[in-house]
């Protein structure tokens, strides 16, 4: 994959306010194929959106829900954003919201890749697939069109109400994480079966969450791309002067999850905090309006910790994130990026 540098051309956070009625959403920069929004200010479930299920239907990080119609939510993926129908998680009178945009391959396609055809809505270049497909049962494999091994898969049941089991490559395919709750890492060989994602497939085990027999499933598949994503770990230090994690950009969104023990994950933007120090966070498992806490500076290179919070900086504690770029450091888009 070729370096990225113009990061808001594959990813882009917008914020807007609802009017309780139909409204177009723009200055997103693309045609977003992953909606994934929240509303601030009030306590309502976070639901995404993407280009293979289409507009209307509705899944929820925070929960197990299987997905949903939501005749009044995401009602058309546009140009320049997407448009939100009146219904209250998306567009409740008055109230803020934050969407966090990714643009995938548009619509999809077959790959037989793997032992259980899938569909894929690809983008080689930034490093995002959207993919679906019906369990089995059995151990199998699944086509993700990266052409690199992803580093993060995000895994949802759309027919029945399991967890957001997913895989992070820093804690291996020997465990897994869960997007809709607090958990620490859990061990299950039928997760992934113990295989890491090649640049081809990912791997199912027989597990029901990732591979029901006759259930339908969503992955969101990440890879590391030079400029524009880092998936990765660190170490916690305890100190208000906190651990540095570079990324070789400067943060647009960032995500971090405590490994070792039951802390919620967090979640921080350029748009929300428009300067240093990283303030406002949301939970993606969680329904929870918007907080504000000190946190980390968002730097040219990457992100530093201002805080000795359990939740972001035990020190000796494990955590992973992801983060994707508002600025690489090096490019040749002659926008170098630069302290907040």
């Amino acid at each position: 994959m070729a370096q990225i540098n113009k990061p808001d051309e594959y990813f882009n956070t917008v914020l807007y306010t609802g009017n309780g009625s139909t409204q177009s959403i723009t200055g997103v920069g693309f045609q977003p194929d992953l909606v994934w929004w929240k509303s601030r200010g009030a306590a309502q479930d976070h639901q995404w959106y993407d280009v293979i299920r289409g507009v209307t239907k509705a899944i929820e990080s925070n929960k197990t829900t299987a997905e949903y119609t939501q005749s009044n939510g995401l009602t058309s993926f546009n140009s320049d954003g997407f448009t939100v129908g009146d219904g209250t998680a998306g567009n409740a009178s008055g109230d803020t919201f934050a969407s966090w945009n990714w643009k995938a391959g548009g619509t999809a396609s077959s790959n037989t890749d793997g032992s259980i055809t899938s569909n894929v809505s690809a983008n080689t270049t930034s490093g995002f697939s959207i993919v679906s497909y019906t369990g089995t049962g059995a151990n199998a494999t699944v086509g993700h069109g990266l052409g690199v091994a992803p580093k993060v898969v995000i895994i949802k049941s759309l027919s029945a109400t399991y967890e957001w089991r997913s895989y992070f490559s820093p804690i291996g395919a020997g465990k897994y994480m869960v997007l809709n709750e607090n958990y620490s890492e859990a061990t299950a060989s039928n997760f992934m079966n113990n295989t890491a994602p090649t640049s081809s497939v990912f791997s199912l085990g027989s597990g029901t969450t990732p591979n029901g027999s006759g259930t339908t499933y969503i992955a969101y598949c990440f890879a590391d791309v030079q400029g524009f994503s880092k998936f990765g770990s660190y170490t916690g230090n305890g100190s208000a002067d906190g651990t540095f994690v570079y990324t070789g950009f400067k943060p647009a969104f960032v995500i971090i999850k405590q490994t070792n023990f039951g802390n919620s994950w967090r979640m921080y933007d350029n748009k929300r905090s428009t300067f240093n120090v990283v303030t406002k966070e949301l939970y993606p498992n969680t329904s929870d309006a918007e907080a504000t806490t000190d946190k980390m500076d968002f730097v040219s290179n990457g992100f530093k910790f201002r805080t000795s919070a359990t939740n972001a900086n035990e020190s000796g504690s494990p955590y992973i994130y992801m983060a994707f770029a508002e600025n690489p450091l090096v490019g040749t888009n002659n926008i170098p990026a630069t302290a907040r």
